[in-house]
C-alpha cells in the first residue's frame, strides 16, 4: 500500500543523468469541493527498471506541487506489475493546464520529461433567475505528444534563461561604461590614438617663433604650424603665414602685438647647440624661409630675457625641440634665454604639449573628448604623418650635417 504526500515546491526541479522513465499515463478532470473548482489528477508510473532513481513527482498547475512516495519505490517488491496509479485533488481554474513530470528530470536535450494536458471550462455566468445546479461540462485536451520545452506558453525555463540573460547583458554594459570612463582614454592610445583636448569655446591662440635655419628646419616647423591649427583646437600666428602684415606693421611691432594677444608663445629653437654663421638649405620640395625670420628671433629671445625675473611673464613661453627621434630633451641645444622655459620634445611630447594648451586655459581642468572624437589624434591622418615625417627628416639630415658640416646656400624670401 502506497501513501502519497504533497507539498507546494516553489523550487525549480533537479535534473541527472539517472531519472525515471516518462509517466506512462496522465488523466485531469473537474470537480466541485465545496462548490469550488478542483482539479482531480490522477497519472500512472511506469514500473520498469528505471523506476528505482524515482525520487517524486512534480505537478503543476495553478500552484507546484512535490508528491513524494511512501515508501520509496527503490525499496518495493513490484514483480509482475506494469504500472501504478495514483490521484490527488489540487487547485485549478478556468483554461488550467496541468504538467506532471517525474523526477529528477532528464537532462535538457534528452527528449520529453513532462506530460500535460489542459482543462478548458465555461466561465459561469450570473443570472437572478434560479437554475437547476449542473456541473461546467469539462474538455480535456490531451497534448501530451507536445514538449512543454518547446511551448512558449508553458516554458518557464526558457522564461528564467532569458531573465538571466537580460541581466548579464545589463552587467556586461555596466561594467563596460564603468571601465570606459576609468581608462577608456588610456586604450586609445594603446590602439595608436593620443589624447587631446577641444573645446566649444575659441580655439587657443598660438604665436610659433623658430630661427631661420635650413630647408628641412622650415619644413618641420610648418608640419608642426599645420597639425596644431588643424588637430589641436588652435589658432596659431607664424610669419610665413602673416608676411604682407609683418611687411605693413614691421617684425618688431608685429612680434609685440602677436605675443600680446597670444596665450602662448611656443619658440622652436634650432637643433644644433651652434648653429651655423651661414644657414643651410637642402632640397625640400622648395620650403623657403621667409626674410622676418632673421629679425623675429633673435627679438624673441630679448622680450624672453626682459621677463626672467618675473615667473608669471615667463610662464607664457614656451620652447619646443625638434629633430630629436628618440626623444631627448637636451638643454644644452636650448639658448641661454630660454633654459628657465618650459621644454617639449617633439614627437615624444606633442600629446602633452596639446593637453597641456588646453589644460593651462581652464584653470586646471583637462577638457577630454568623447572617445574617438574630434579631440582625438589619429596617428595616421594626414597632418600627423607629414609632421611625423618632417621631424625624421630633420634628424637624419642634423646626423649628416654633423658629420660632413659642408655648408651650401641658404633660400632666403623677401616679403
Amino acid at each position: 500500500m502506497y501513501k502519497i504526500e504533497l507539498s507546494l515546491s516553489p523550487v525549480l526541479p533537479t535534473s541527472s543523468e539517472n531519472s525515471p522513465s516518462l509517466l506512462a499515463d496522465l488523466k485531469v478532470e473537474l470537480v466541485k469541493v465545496s462548490r469550488i473548482d478542483m482539479i482531480n489528477v490522477s497519472w500512472a508510473i511506469n514500473i520498469d527498471a528505471s523506476v528505482k532513481y524515482l525520487t517524486g513527482t512534480r505537478i503543476r498547475g495553478k500552484e507546484v506541487y512535490l508528491c513524494e512516495y511512501f515508501p520509496p519505490f527503490s525499496y518495493s517488491n513490484l514483480t509482475g506489475i506494469q504500472q501504478k496509479w495514483f490521484h490527488y485533488i489540487v487547485n485549478g481554474n478556468y483554461g488550467s493546464t496541468v504538467l506532471v513530470a517525474n523526477l529528477p528530470l532528464s537532462p535538457l536535450g534528452s527528449g520529453r520529461s513532462y506530460k500535460f494536458a489542459k482543462i478548458v471550462t465555461p466561465r459561469p455566468t450570473l443570472s437572478l433567475a434560479p437554475k437547476p445546479t449542473n456541473y461546467p461540462t469539462a474538455v480535456i485536451t490531451d497534448i501530451a505528444t507536445g514538449d512543454p520545452l518547446t511551448d512558449p506558453k508553458n516554458n518557464f525555463t526558457r522564461i528564467l534563461v532569458n531573465i538571466y540573460l537580460g541581466l548579464a547583458a545589463l552587467m556586461i554594459l555596466t561594467s563596460g561604461y564603468i571601465i570606459y570612463k576609468k581608462c577608456g582614454t588610456n586604450l586609445t592610445l594603446s590602439v595608436g590614438f593620443k589624447r587631446v583636448p577641444t573645446s566649444a569655446e575659441v580655439p587657443v591662440h598660438i604665436l610659433l617663433v623658430y630661427p631661420p635655419e635650413n630647408g628641412a628646419f622650415q619644413k618641420a616647423v610648418m608640419a608642426l604650424a599645420e597639425f596644431l591649427q588643424k588637430h589641436a583646437g588652435c589658432s596659431v600666428a607664424i610669419d610665413i603665414w602673416q608676411q604682407s602684415r609683418i611687411a605693413h606693421d614691421g617684425p618688431l611691432r608685429w612680434l609685440a602685438v602677436q605675443v600680446k594677444a597670444a596665450q602662448r608663445v611656443l619658440i622652436v629653437c634650432p637643433p644644433s647647440s651652434y648653429p651655423p654663421s651661414i644657414p643651410i638649405s637642402t632640397t625640400t620640395g622648395g620650403t623657403s624661409i621667409p626674410a622676418a625670420a632673421h629679425d623675429l628671433y633673435p627679438l624673441i629671445l630679448n622680450m624672453v630675457a626682459s621677463r626672467a625675473k618675473s615667473a608669471h611673464e615667463l610662464d607664457k613661453f614656451w620652447v619646443l625641440q625638434l629633430g630629436d627621434q628618440q626623444g631627448k630633451k637636451r638643454s644644452g641645444n636650448v639658448a641661454p634665454e630660454l633654459r628657465a622655459c618650459k621644454l617639449f620634445c617633439i614627437l615624444k611630447d606633442l600629446s602633452k604639449l596639446c593637453c597641456s594648451l588646453h589644460t593651462q586655459r581652464q584653470d586646471g581642468k583637462t577638457r577630454l573628448t568623447l572617445f574617438f572624437g574630434p579631440g582625438v589624434i589619429n596617428n595616421r591622418c594626414e597632418s600627423m604623418v607629414k609632421l611625423r615625417d618632417s621631424v625624421e627628416k630633420l634628424h637624419g639630415y642634423c646626423l649628416l650635417s654633423s658629420r660632413e658640416a659642408v655648408p651650401v646656400s641658404s633660400v632666403i624670401t623677401s616679403v
